[in-house]
């Protein structure tokens, strides 16, 4: 029997399984970054452009998803609403390797046929137009349904985090089930472009859809409330709930209250997170989407070549520096004395500095694409440790019932900024290639991208001084 005087960790168990549903949650959104340049675009046509709006539309549509989700896992409750966002991004990940066949089948009417004879009925097609018009709106269909189970991901990951850790755990907690980000981005050059080199891209979205649908069945029978759950002993869940102030009062978590958006929308709190995230998330979405076409096109590194796969293992590789983003704002807090809210903005602070270096990216990458690497590898895991804190911001400032909520809102923002640089992105780099356009001796794609990576680098300084200004002392929410 478990002794109750050593409190139990099975937190820490809660925390791996949150870990492996974001790892899956990347692995699925990636393997379109890593297959339409060398796989996707020769056979449907596709120029930046068109990848681009694929790209824009995900991010709009996840957006708008985190912010429905926040409600929907809200009322749901943590377990049925993280089950059922996995199994609708699972169903998403593998609709796309059907894309080719509809495509076909709309186009001559032949539905019945394999991917390989998908493949040749789309070669025959004299009008390149209708395939890349086709075949770009079916791939975003599948990518809507991808962003709405994928949305709800981080609104109930934010949740279960803050029902199993006290909040001055919790940015370390959430750096580590974050970090699942860079894994799933680790992972994914390894295994992504070998599957669809040697099965065909189709077969890169099925099996790595049909992860998560082996992640709910561990989800079913692990999770429970703390206070519902054997695996919990009494010494833990005091721990747990040490923070009297996020505490309920006793049958208030299963009342009929309800935290609605224009409530939440009443403080500065709410848009500070907003501002934080709306400067920020298009950062990384642009790095996960664009990085391994930006090694293709200016570097000709194939994601399918030993050299490309290697390159973006090492970015993201560095990128696992991240989980220094969650131990910093402790230090700051028990070592220095600080309290929890200065804690995280001083260390956010630091963070915000770091993507200064992408700067570097381009001048220096004439002399070795390594530079790049390792310097953009590095902004991404200031990037990852910004966004942990960020995300543990909402547990330190509203109650429970309203952390989905707010995540979701502030999701929103993000993915209107991410929006806005995918679709800016693609419409610049076709253009750069086009004009041949020079900037600050860089001609043309070469100019396209250090337009956006100088945006992107001073993007978090921005963010952090807006959010200084909106919030300068932590203050609790009471709703």
């Amino acid at each position: 029997m478990m002794q109750t005087n050593q409190k139990s960790k099975y937190r820490w168990t809660i925390c791996g399984l949150i870990f492996f549903a974001t790892t899956i949650n990347y692995l699925d959104r990636q393997v379109l970054s890593l297959t339409w340049k060398d796989f996707i675009a020769p056979e449907f046509h596709w120029t930046n452009n068109d990848y681009g709006n694929v790209a824009a539309i995900f991010s709009i549509v996840y957006a708008i998803s985190m912010l429905l989700s926040g409600k929907f896992i809200d009322r749901l409750g943590t377990k049925k609403g993280y089950m059922w966002a996995i199994a609708i991004w699972s169903v998403g990940a593998i609709l796309h390797a059907f894309c080719g066949i509809v495509t076909s089948g709309m186009l001559t009417g032949q539905w019945m046929v394999g991917f390989a004879e998908s493949k040749e009925i789309i070669a025959g097609i004299q009008d390149v137009s209708k395939v890349i018009n086709i075949s770009v709106t079916i791939f975003i269909l599948a990518r809507v349904v991808l962003a709405l189970g994928e949305g709800g991901n981080f609104p109930a990951a934010m949740k279960a985090c803050v029902e199993y850790f006290p909040k001055k755990d919790r940015a370390f907690a959430t750096s580590i089930f974050n970090s699942g980000t860079t894994i799933g981005a680790l992972l994914a050059p390894l295994i992504i472009p070998i599957i669809a080199e040697k099965f065909g891209w189709e077969m890169s979205f099925i099996l790595i859809g049909g992860l998560g649908f082996i992640w709910m069945g561990f989800w079913q029978f692990m999770y429970n409330k703390p206070e519902d759950n054997p695996k919990v002993n009494q010494a833990e869940l005091d721990y747990i709930k040490q923070d009297l102030d996020h505490i309920e009062p006793v049958g208030q978590e299963k009342s009929k209250d309800k935290v609605s958006i224009l409530t939440c929308l009443k403080y500065n709190q709410t848009w500070a997170l907003i501002a934080g995230k709306f400067l920020t998330d298009g950062v990384w979405w642009f790095l996960l989407f664009w990085f391994p076409a930006y090694l293709s096109s200016v570097y000709d590194l194939k994601s399918s070549d030993f050299e490309g796969q290697l390159a973006i293992f090492v970015l993201y590789a560095i990128t696992m520096l991240s989980i220094i983003g969650g131990w910093l704002p402790t230090y700051f807090v028990e070592k220095k004395g600080l309290d929890v809210y200065a804690g995280r903005m001083r260390a956010m602070l630091i963070f915000a500095f770091f993507p200064l270096l992408i700067l570097l990216a381009q001048p220096l990458g004439l002399y070795s694409y390594w530079f790049p690497v390792v310097l953009i590898g590095i902004s991404a895991a200031a990037h990852q440790s910004w966004s942990a804190n960020i995300f543990s911001a909402v547990g330190d400032m509203f109650p429970k019932k309203a952390i989905a909520t707010v995540t979701g809102i502030s999701g929103l923002a993000g993915g209107v900024g991410s929006f806005i640089i995918n679709k800016s992105s693609g419409m610049l780099f076709d253009y750069s290639m086009k004009t041949q356009m020079v900037v600050f001796g860089f001609k043309g794609i070469d100019a396209g991208y250090f337009i956006i990576f100088s945006i992107c680098s001073v993007a978090y300084l921005l963010a952090w001084v807006i959010m200084r200004l909106l919030v300068p002392k932590m203050k609790l929410i009471h709703i």
